[in-house]
């Protein structure tokens, strides 16, 4: 198993972050707020996935992105179980990440956490069925 995070796997486009916010399904996972929903159209992977650290919270831009970076290195060793299950359902989602705790976080809280998330994400999607 290759554990990789690819490009068609990212979430991107204004359109999509404002219907996602709009219309997402969301759960509090501390210190994640995850918002999700169905995706519909032409879409390669189970999930595609973004993650956010507010400005607020961090006023360095070089600690966003090395907690950004921290979330996508998780992520990419554990969401294999979240695409096994949505794979076995042939639902397609998208999620965004919101880090919304004031303090750095470690690499093993943060992969408990993930591993947490993407349970309860997989949980929520499978019994939400296809209404979005």
């Amino acid at each position: 198993m290759r554990f990789t995070f690819q490009k068609e796997e990212k979430l991107t486009g204004l359109k999509v972050f404002t219907e996602l916010a709009a219309k997402g399904n969301s759960f509090f996972v501390h210190p994640f707020r995850i918002i999700w929903m169905h995706s519909q159209g032409e879409q390669h992977f189970p999930a595609r996935i973004a993650f956010a650290v507010p400005k607020r919270n961090f006023k360095k831009a070089v600690d966003r992105n090395r907690i950004k970076r921290l979330l996508q290195e998780t992520y990419r060793y554990h969401k294999h179980e979240l695409y096994e299950t949505l794979s076995s359902k042939d639902v397609k989602i998208s999620v965004m990440f919101i880090y919304t705790a004031k303090e750095k976080p470690d690499h093993a809280g943060l992969e408990r956490k993930i591993i947490l998330s993407l349970q309860r994400l997989s949980k929520a999607a499978e019994s939400d069925g296809r209404t979005g």
